[in-house]
């Protein structure tokens, strides 16, 4: 749903039709985020106080935080913005549907993965930052019986 290092991360669940973005999170893990809204003309907003200042450089900009979307198992997505090299690597176009999985239920390790129609599967951290996925639907669909397996072990036997 949301790979163990997110947990201590704002999250929320994704929503259908949601348009979400491939960031690195403050943790260091990679994870999905809303995609930021474009803003036209210069920010209205006023400038901050003093306290307000100081609080931003205490404790961050409020509006700086992302919030990790989390995925639930089985989620159908479309994954855009693939890489030419994985293109090649994976014999895949540069948008793919793909299904959400978790390779493992072994704590504190990255889990979080997507599995491409061609049976092949990627963990979520080897994305690149800025990669853009569509949440297609949630409904959970049929998994494959859960094999524990190292992601190791899952991109070997995939990749051949």
């Amino acid at each position: 749903m949301c790979d163990y290092s997110l947990m201590g991360v704002p999250n929320r669940l994704a929503r259908e039709g949601e348009d979400l973005v491939v960031i690195r999170f403050p943790t260091g893990s990679r994870g999905l985020t809303e995609c930021e809204k474009s803003v036209n003309g210069p920010d209205q907003q006023s400038r901050p106080n003093v306290f307000q200042s100081i609080v931003q450089l205490l404790f961050g900009n409020p509006k700086d935080t992302k919030v990790a979307v989390c995925i639930p198992p089985g989620a159908r997505l479309l994954l855009g913005d693939i890489p030419h090299e994985l293109q090649d690597s994976l014999s895949l176009g540069a948008a793919e549907e793909v299904t959400f999985t978790q390779l493992t239920a072994k704590p504190h390790v990255y889990r979080d993965a997507i599995r491409f129609k061609n049976g092949r599967e990627l963990l979520l951290q080897q994305l690149e930052d800025g990669q853009r996925i569509k949440v297609l639907e949630l409904a959970l669909v049929a998994e494959p019986s859960f094999v524990e397996r190292s992601p190791e072990e899952s991109l070997r036997s995939h990749w051949g």
